[in-house]
């Protein structure tokens, strides 16, 4: 008896995911099923390949040996896949697009609606996290092509400008800033701050900005969220900057106001690609969208 491929996958999704039952989820497979592979499998290889702690499957040592090796397998299969179907036709597959935080969340689901309307033999599926995050996860190869807010810092990846942004100043409506409509850099540096974490795009516009004015500045809250932020400025609890596109409509009600300053908050939004993968149609047809855009 042999380890499968079907093995190989539910062996991957039950390790990252550590419970059977989302990996079942993910599958479209009973738990019982999902047991059941994972059983064999350890039965194949002589020895268990998971610690279970209650509900939880941990990987052991031998499981975490092979799983970056399993993860490579699917991959390569995946891309074999890809390749064949795709010879004729019009694109089909799965494309992953991971997208940074603002870009995920107000940006890329009308996009991707969009997409997957003019091929719906395609899917695309989308995952969001801060731009460090994206980066590392597009040069492993998770991720077919990223979406960045602001420039890359890892050369192993192809950065291609893709559109024009900006970020804006905001306080709520009782907040002093609101009343004074435009602040001064003393008035910056004498704010509490509530910013997105490290590693995100937005913060490091903002740490940029407020540099080259020479301004240091008081972080009070830091959350890796921009609906948290909102939330947490519109109720009084200090100021934040955002993308334009993340406040408009708390902006176009009065929930929020845009105040005005001496930064220079423009910035340009990436497209992130390794740079010597090869490009399917399906990523092609992707790809030629999101340039369709910034044209």
């Amino acid at each position: 008896m042999t380890i499968t491929l079907r093995q190989l996958e539910i062996f991957e999704k039950v390790a990252v995911n550590q419970h059977v039952t989302k990996a079942s989820e993910q599958l479209y497979l009973s738990q019982s099923a999902v047991s059941m592979a994972i059983a064999d499998m350890e039965r194949i290889t002589g020895a268990p390949l998971f610690e279970r702690r209650g509900r939880r499957l941990i990987l052991n040592d031998r499981g975490r040996e092979i799983l970056p090796e399993v993860q490579e397998v699917l991959r390569r299969v995946s891309g074999i896949e890809q390749f064949l179907s795709e010879s004729v036709g019009e694109p089909v597959g799965v494309l992953k697009v991971g997208a940074s935080t603002t870009i995920g969340n107000y940006l890329l689901p009308k996009i991707v609606g969009e997409f997957s309307a003019r091929h719906p033999k395609a899917k695309v599926l989308l995952y969001v996290a801060n731009t460090q995050l994206i980066e590392e996860a597009v040069e492993r190869g998770e991720y077919d092509l990223g979406l960045i807010e602001g420039p890359s810092h890892n050369p192993s990846l192809k950065a291609s400008p893709w559109i024009e942004d900006e970020l804006v100043v905001i306080s709520g409506k009782k907040h002093p800033f609101a009343d004074a409509g435009n602040v001064t850099a003393d008035m910056l540096a004498g704010a509490d701050w509530i910013i997105r974490e490290k590693g995100s795009g937005t913060r490091e516009i903002f740490e940029a900005a407020m540099a080259a004015n020479g301004i240091e500045y008081n972080v009070s809250m830091e959350l890796g969220h921009t609906e948290a932020i909102k939330k947490a400025v519109e109720a009084g609890m200090g100021v934040g900057c955002l993308s334009r596109m993340a406040v408009q409509r708390e902006l176009n009600n009065w929930w929020l106001m845009e105040i005005g300053t001496p930064l220079d908050l423009r910035r340009t939004l990436y497209i992130v690609t390794r740079d010597n993968s090869y490009q399917t149609r399906l990523f092609r047809a992707y790809t030629d969208l999101l340039e369709s855009i910034s044209g």
